[in-house]
């Protein structure tokens, strides 16, 4: 038996790499060919290519060696009071705001709607320890 093919039911069932679904999605995508003479050239159905092709367009489909697929994004807690708008109102968090932090195979904190900065913070270092 092949490596990336296994046998199982009534056919075998190929398992494509990120690298080959890539070449495949950008051969679709470079070509005049369509997507169905494409995927037959790989012997792959049509429409897998087609969600392979949604998948690359979302960011989605990346070589394991490459880009990460989750992005961190950098959040700081200040003092300050909320900024104010042109009208003079000070902004606030929507109601139906929620941030969840988790600390992977300890625990998950949710916390919904406006929340205070020192009280986020104790949360935090309590579970620091």
């Amino acid at each position: 038996m092949d490596a990336g093919v296994s046998e199982g039911g009534s056919g075998r069932r190929r398992f494509w790499t990120t690298e080959e679904k890539l070449r495949i999605v950008e051969q679709t995508l470079s070509s005049t060919q369509s997507v169905a003479m494409v995927a037959r050239q790989h012997g792959v159905n049509a429409n897998q290519v087609f969600y392979w092709r949604k998948l690359y367009r979302a960011g989605q489909l990346r070589n394991e060696g490459g880009e990460q697929q989750v992005r961190l994004l950098p959040v700081s807690v200040s003092d300050e009071p909320p900024a104010e708008t042109e009208q003079g109102e000070a902004v606030s968090p929507a109601p139906g705001v929620t941030i969840n932090i988790e600390f992977p195979g300890r625990t998950l904190v949710s916390l919904e709607g406006a929340v205070d900065a020192d009280i986020v913070r104790a949360v935090l270092e309590s579970l620091r320890g």
